[in-house]
């Protein structure tokens, strides 16, 4: 499963950052997923929350941003959008696509660190009374 894979990377990728930067967890974890990457999303918050389980990240939120696919045409450089399947035959000239820059991106955007829970409040002092 492909999504396992990706899930087991984003963990390990934040996790050493998290231990990096001294954090005693992980709240949030958001990432870009571009529509041509062959990431199906709801496999993916599965197989994260399985790999989480018990490490740094457990209970952290996953979430994800769709990025669009876009093509471009060099010999008469129009750009489009792809859609899903793709098309990647130029709307212009019917030449096929030359690039894509955009859709196949798999990129961590944000860490949200756990906060340290409060330290408990200092005892007050009992005076004694004679």
């Amino acid at each position: 499963m492909h999504e396992m894979s990706v899930a087991l990377s984003v963990a390990d990728q934040v996790e050493q950052a998290a231990r990096a930067h001294g954090a005693t967890g992980v709240e949030r974890v958001r990432l870009d997923i571009g529509e041509l990457a062959g990431v199906v999303p709801d496999s993916l918050h599965f197989c994260f929350e399985l790999v989480c389980a018990g490490t740094l990240l457990d209970g952290a939120e996953l979430l994800v941003r769709a990025v669009p696919g876009r093509a471009s045409c060099t010999p008469c450089g129009r750009e489009w959008a792809t859609g899903m399947p793709p098309d990647l035959t130029c709307p212009g000239c019917r030449s096929a696509a030359t690039a894509l820059p955009a859709g196949r991106e798999l990129t961590i955007t944000e860490v949200r660190w756990a906060r340290p829970p409060a330290p408990a409040p200092a005892p007050i002092p009992h005076r004694e009374e004679n």
